[in-house]
């Protein structure tokens, strides 16, 4: 049996989710699919995260057992053959058979995405949350850097969500301008959160970003958000930030 890992790409907007489910497509369903016509027999594609629906990645991780024996680029090339446009595998690459892409990561970054302006240009419409009232970046980016550190982040997980445990480790939150895209109208309103920790929460990241938009606006100061960090409920916080600015950036191993 072969082990597989993959790298994968994807703009989210249309699919229900990474986690294959009942109805609609999935990026893990749509990758068994492609895979089952390699191997001739099902197959089970473990992601790094199970990103929400609406949620894009550039780097998620996969991982798959296989006993086909082809090449990884043409592994590659057959993938994406078969998979829409909005889904790319990168690479393709074998490890280890201890290797598996969620249990082996040891963290995983993602980037938020904010367009602050009147107009937010049709090319990247999709890929952000737009805001049209002035934020102000250093009060969002204090707030930020208050979350490094290993906290209870209770206030920020899905109130449909029942984990374990809500400590969690960040070892990095900021907030950046984004150099420019596809036009250069874009320059300096594209405001970029970037976070990284150990394990995320359902919603985690949407929740802080909704509540360091609060900081933005004004409506709470930048060094209330250390208070929230002592298990307080999901309604201390600001509102769940849309689905599509978020975006899984990295997994490291």
């Amino acid at each position: 049996m072969r082990n597989l890992k993959l790298t994968v790409s994807y703009d989210g907007t249309r699919f229900v989710g990474w986690q294959r489910q009942g109805e609609g497509k999935s990026i893990q369903g749509l990758l068994e699919a492609a895979f089952m016509e390699l191997e001739g027999a099902s197959c089970t594609v473990h992601g790094a995260g199970r990103t929400d629906a609406g949620v894009h990645a550039s780097g998620q991780v996969a991982s798959v057992r296989v006993t086909f024996m082809h090449d990884v680029k043409t592994i590659t090339r057959a993938l994406n053959a078969q998979l829409p446009k909005e889904i790319r595998v990168i690479a393709v690459e074998d490890v280890g058979s201890e290797f598996h892409a969620r249990f082996s990561a040891a963290k995983k970054t993602y980037r938020y995405l904010i367009f602050n302006g009147p107009i937010v240009g049709p090319f990247i419409n999709r890929f952000v949350w737009h805001i049209r009232e002035p934020l102000d970046k250093t009060a969002m980016a204090i707030a930020a850097q208050q979350l490094v550190g290993t906290h209870d982040f209770n206030v920020f997980k899905s109130t449909s969500n029942d984990p374990s445990t809500t400590i969690r480790t960040l070892l990095y939150s900021d907030i950046s301008e984004a150099q420019a895209t596809l036009t250069d109208a874009h320059v300096q309103k594209l405001l970029v959160y970037e976070v990284s920790g150990d394990g995320f929460l359902h919603h985690m990241v949407r929740a802080i970003v909704g509540t360091l938009v609060d900081v933005g606006l004004g409506r709470r100061q930048a060094n209330s958000i250390s208070e929230l960090l002592n298990g307080l409920p999901r309604s201390a916080a600001g509102a769940t930030a849309p689905s599509s600015g978020l975006l899984l950036f990295r997994v490291d191993y």
